[in-house]
């Protein structure tokens, strides 16, 4: 089993669960986080650290967030592994509330 980032983390990309994640198994695109299905332990530490209730474990997924197990996956592939917190963004507070945010993700 795996933890799965959802549509929450978009545009608010807040990095406290990096910090606790044992096996670097993040990636850091320009606006959101992803979590390598291959790399995470299933560990739950990630979980309780995310401000915005982004992060679920696979089976807990709400029905409508079922499609970012497959988008974590790809961009795990593709974007960088993070393992340091960065700042928050600026504007993130603004977003942390909005739903249907998958317009806004940028690849």
């Amino acid at each position: 089993m795996t933890y799965v980032v959802v549509e929450s983390c978009i545009r608010c990309k807040l990095t406290d669960c990096v910090e606790v994640c044992p096996v670097d198994c993040f990636h850091e695109g320009p606006n959101f986080l992803v979590i390598d299905p291959e790399e995470c332990i299933d560990c739950s530490l990630c979980e309780p650290e995310c401000p915005v209730n982004a992060i679920y474990s696979e089976d807990e997924v709400p029905e409508d967030q079922k499609h970012f197990l497959e988008l974590n996956a790809e961009l795990s592939e593709a974007w960088p592994v993070i393992a340091e917190m960065k700042p928050h963004p600026d504007d993130w507070e603004e977003w942390k509330d909005v739903k249907d945010k998958l317009q806004h993700l940028k690849r």
